[in-house]
C-alpha cells in the first residue's frame, strides 16, 4: 500500500479519530512520520491536559509501521514493549516526529541475519508547537527474519 493512502486510512482509523489524533505526513519511502494530538475537550483529562492514554497511543504505532515498511516482507516485526515518561502538562496541540534512518534499518538487518530474535529500543519526545517536552515515549520491537520455504 502506498503510504499516501495508509495516511488517509489511518486517519479515519477510530481510535485515532475519535481522540483527535492525526497522521501529519509519512513520507513516501516510510522512513519519518509526523503526529499531532489536538487537544480538545472530549480528550483532556480532569486537569485540562492531555489524557495520559492518547499521548501514548499517538506514539504507540509508529516504529512499528516504519520498521515493517523499511524492512520488508522477510522480517517479523513486532511491539515488545513501551514505556511512557511524563515531564509536563500538555495543555496545547502536542507533536511527535519518528525517523527510523536507514543505518538502523541497516542495523536491524545485520542483527537478525542469522535468524535469531532481535530487541531494539527506539524513543521520541512528544513536543509542543514550541519544541516544549510534554512526555517522553519508548518502543521496543521484536524483529526476526522469517525463515525460509522449503
Amino acid at each position: 500500500m502506498k503510504a499516501s493512502t495508509f495516511r488517509r486510512l489511518l486517519n479515519l482509523w477510530p481510535p485515532f479519530l475519535v481522540n483527535a489524533i492525526r497522521l501529519q505526513s509519512l513520507s513516501s519511502d516510510w522512513s519519518e512520520a509526523k503526529v499531532v494530538l489536538r487537544l480538545r475537550r472530549r480528550n483532556r483529562n480532569y486537569v485540562r491536559s492531555h489524557f495520559g492514554g492518547n499521548l501514548f497511543a499517538m506514539a504507540d504505532p509508529f516504529w512499528m509501521l516504519l520498521a515493517m515498511h523499511r524492512l520488508g516482507r522477510d522480517y517479523y516485526v513486532w511491539d515488545q514493549a513501551g514505556t511512557i515518561d511524563f515531564v509536563a502538562p500538555g495543555r496545547e496541540d502536542v507533536y511527535a516526529r519518528f525517523h527510523l534512518d536507514d543505518a538502523t534499518v541497516a542495523e536491524l538487518r545485520n542483527a537478525a541475519a542469522d535468524g535469531g530474535k532481535v530487541l531494539r529500543w527506539f524513543e521520541n519526545d512528544i513536543v509542543t508547537a514550541s519544541g516544549e517536552v510534554v512526555a517522553r515515549v519508548r518502543k521496543q520491537l521484536y524483529v526476526r527474519l522469517k525463515p525460509k520455504a522449503r
